[in-house]
């Protein structure tokens, strides 16, 4: 009961900050740029939280208890990928646009940006999908019957309470309100997992105890870091995020809201080591929780059992709370992006150009409430279809083969056209949904995934169709 009691006095605690905040929501900027107005410090915190979501809490951890001590690696393509931001964020803020789709239809036309938009929805709403199941698990868990292991509602209900409480966050008032609490959530969580690990090597006995408990398990390779993955593993694993991260509109959103160029970049910098921090005291506290867990049901969700199951009841219970702020943050993060996309890529520059502010704040809300609700349903079908992790990998290559190399084009190719922006995000896009839809034979495909072959028949359709010239129009 305390687990769940601590919950909801945090949950309630964010509802108390949303209805503040969205008293001070006047405008669009306020809405989805907050203002335009965080410093260096509430960027570092509200652009952590939302890239530590469910694929590193879940997803990251996850792959740990099915492979061990080598899932350290996986941090490292988005922890790269926002190394590389570091060198256009401050370029992102000076141009002065809210969304991705702004900024590719300013170098690339209407065509363009309508196709980004497309495909920038559909990714984002299967992120927010299985937001909605991590938080249901987390419900799930916090009210499971000590005894007899049963818990007093099932998964859909509790996918249910999860997707309710994140449309009605997010539509209360936008990126002013996550932002801020954001930052609390990135410090509870470094502290948490920072206090929390030596608890739980201790617990599992150390590096000779867990050994033992892997030999035990059938498990000797959770203790090696090499020849666990092969090379085509590590591209498959590491190159989704590291092509989202480099795309990610919630990232370029937040650069919009730094309140000039300078502090967008400072932020960034510090970013990169706050991530490859937190990753790899995810990765870490799952792996030795592992030891500990021979139940492969439980260790899908190896780190919400352990902060229930091994840690002390208030450390125990800050940590849950941390996770699902956490949750809670991603998915208000990737549910906003595709809401502002759509009011400020289709409604004002197609349907009502002139509309007021207080017009667009109520059509934004609506949105996010019409997306989460889309976004409820693709999580009834990917509940039982995939793991955490290779959701979180769809998603990411959706996104990353299709916006990503015309984004980036956009900033650092003067010879991308819009005939190449088209080819490669239809080619990224549709690659992605039907290697996934067709399921190709591993006797074709051997192990390869859909991120490499979307990747690269992306960035040969844009360097292709740029350099022939056909001159498209917008």
């Amino acid at each position: 009961m305390t687990y769940l009691t601590v919950i909801l006095v945090y949950l309630f605690a964010l509802i108390g900050v949303g209805v503040y905040k969205s008293t001070k929501v006047k405008t669009q900027s306020d809405f989805a740029v907050a203002g335009r107005k965080l410093t260096p410090w509430i960027l570092v915190g509200t652009m952590l939280a939302t890239w530590i979501g469910t694929g590193s809490i879940l997803g990251n951890a996850g792959k740990t208890f099915e492979t061990g001590l080598a899932a350290l690696i996986l941090p490292i393509g988005g922890t790269l990928g926002i190394l590389i931001l570091t060198r256009i964020a401050g370029r992102v803020r000076s141009f002065g646009k809210y969304t991705v789709p702004e900024i590719l239809g300013a170098r690339y036309g209407q065509s363009a940006r309508l196709l980004s938009v497309i495909a920038l929805v559909l990714a984002y709403l299967v992120i927010v999908s299985y937001q909605y199941n991590a938080g249901g698990a987390v419900i799930e868990t916090v009210l499971r019957n000590p005894e007899t292991g049963v818990s007093l509602i099932n998964a859909q209900t509790a996918t249910i309470i999860a997707a309710i409480f994140i449309i009605a966050y997010t539509m209360l008032a936008g990126l002013i309100s996550v932002a801020y609490t954001d930052v609390a959530n990135g410090i509870i969580m470094t502290v948490s997992l920072v206090i929390a690990f030596p608890i739980l090597w201790i617990k599992a006995g150390g590096w000779t105890g867990m050994e033992a408990s892997f030999l035990a398990m059938g498990k000797p390779q959770h203790m090696q870091f090499f020849g666990v993955y092969s090379g085509l593993d590590i591209l498959n694993f590491c190159l989704p995020p590291f092509l989202l991260v480099l795309g990610d509109a919630n990232m370029y959103q937040r650069f919009s809201a730094a309140r000039d160029a300078k502090s967008a970049t400072k932020a960034t910098n510090f970013l990169v080591v706050a991530v490859l921090l937190i990753e790899l005291l995810i990765i870490a506290s799952a792996w030795v929780s592992s030891s500990l867990i021979p139940d492969a049901e439980v260790g899908k969700h190896v780190l919400i059992y352990a902060a229930h199951q091994f840690l002390p009841l208030a450390l125990g219970a800050v940590m849950l709370t941390t996770i699902v702020g956490i949750i809670i943050s991603t998915a208000d993060s990737y549910l906003l992006v595709p809401a502002t996309t759509l009011i400020r890529d289709v409604y004002l520059q197609y349907i009502n150009p002139k509309a007021n502010e207080k017009k667009i704040v109520l059509l934004s809300r609506l949105v996010v409430l019409g997306l989460g609700i889309l976004a409820y349903l693709v999580s009834r079908g990917f509940s039982e279809s995939a793991g955490f992790f290779e959701k979180a990998l769809y998603a990411y290559t959706i996104y990353g083969a299709a916006i990503t190399p015309a984004l980036f084009a956009a900033f650092f190719w003067k010879g991308a056209t819009k005939a190449g922006a088209i080819a490669s995000i239809i080619a990224g896009t549709l690659t992605t949904l039907l290697w996934k839809a067709v399921g190709l034979p591993v006797s074709l495909t051997g192990s390869i995934n859909e991120v490499l072959p979307a990747i690269t028949v992306s960035v040969i359709c844009l360097v292709v169709f740029s350099k022939v010239k056909l001159g498209v129009k917008s």
